[in-house]
């Protein structure tokens, strides 16, 4: 079905932004850290690469 999103998609979502609030509070509490923002990144990409893919 064109625009909606199965659970998996969903599931990344959720994943990808719990991880961005644990990279966040990590970096408040400790300290930036490079590679743990760059693998956010890396997750969000592919987070809306497979939101991209299944909306078609």
């Amino acid at each position: 079905m064109p625009g909606s999103t199965d659970g998996a998609t969903r599931t990344m979502g959720a994943l990808t932004v719990g991880s961005l609030v644990a990279v966040t509070a990590y970096t408040v509490a400790l300290g930036g850290n490079g590679w743990l923002w760059f693998g956010w990144v890396v997750l969000g990409l592919v987070t809306l690469c497979l939101m991209l893919l299944r909306g078609r």
